[in-house]
């Protein structure tokens, strides 16, 4: 309306504006829309990268790279580019006690393992020993074969054992390989206490079991194998993306190299 009276009848702008009830400054406003398209390259990219990464994650990784943008302008985008992971809707339970798990403030003081299994593009099944240490979420060793008897495990142990010495204690389940004889003897050997979580209690090894959903989201579920070796190259490369980038919730959003350099600053690393 303001700009039809000024051109038709020739009112100035002073005019204008106070006959409309408005101010200039409203007058000769211009809307600028925010140009969102390094933010949408930013996010596809990383989607192609993480595929499993949800908002939260993603948007880590973007203040990792020193970008500054605001998570609600994020999160618009992510939206936008339809982005977001289904969820599934978790079954209701009856409520009950929560015992949180306790985190060791030291690295070195209990570690986590656990066995996967998943199979070959030929059909033929195979195996994985997982092993973390629960101060610091850091992935220690993954093991992948067809055969993982109680000897092959106790020398991925003592190959990490090596780089950073044995633990005080090692979280385990009840697994036939172990509660075996050698395992309880090379325990026994290095000074390793064995924590056994009750049978069907695997919350009491919560650590290793949602490290176990990772690495199968990300790399079990993620990739057609056609061999072992082909598993543990893609495992070992992921392992130190895991390790040296990928940020955690419960480290406060610091991978877990990252955390490990915090407790160095503080004299708390051993």
């Amino acid at each position: 309306m303001a700009t039809y009276a000024i051109k038709t009848h020739q009112f100035s702008v002073n005019r204008v504006c106070r006959l409309l009830n408005i101010s200039r400054s409203v007058y000769h406003y211009e809307s600028t829309l925010a140009n969102d398209n390094e933010i949408k390259q930013v996010l596809k990219e990383l989607a192609e990268k993480h595929r499993r990464y949800g908002f939260k994650k993603m948007f880590q990784k973007i203040r990792q790279r020193s970008y500054a943008w605001n998570h609600k302008r994020v999160y618009r985008v992510y939206c936008d580019l339809q982005l977001n992971l289904r969820r599934k809707p978790k079954k209701r339970l009856p409520s009950r006690e929560k015992i949180a798990l306790a985190q060791p403030k030291r690295m070195n003081v209990s570690w986590s393992m656990d066995f996967m299994s998943d199979a070959l593009l030929n059909g033929r099944r195979f195996r994985t020993v997982n092993v973390i240490d629960d101060c610091n979420r850091e992935a220690l060793g993954i093991k992948a074969s067809v055969s993982l008897p109680t000897r092959r495990v106790t020398e991925l142990l003592d190959f990490i054992a090596y780089q950073r010495g044995y633990p005080l204690q090692l979280r385990l389940d009840n697994g036939p390989e172990n509660i075996s004889k050698e395992m309880v003897a090379w325990a026994k050997k290095h000074g390793v206490h064995i924590h056994y979580i009750q049978p069907g209690k695997p919350a009491q090894n919560a650590y290793i079991e949602r490290f176990n959903r990772t690495y199968r989201e990300e790399v079990l579920d993620m990739y057609l194998f056609r061999n072992i070796d082909e598993v543990q190259s893609i495992t070992d490369k992921w392992l130190q993306e895991y390790n040296g980038e990928r940020p955690h919730e419960s480290l406060g959003n610091l991978t877990p190299k990252g955390y490990k350099g915090q407790l160095v600053s503080t004299n708390a690393l051993y």
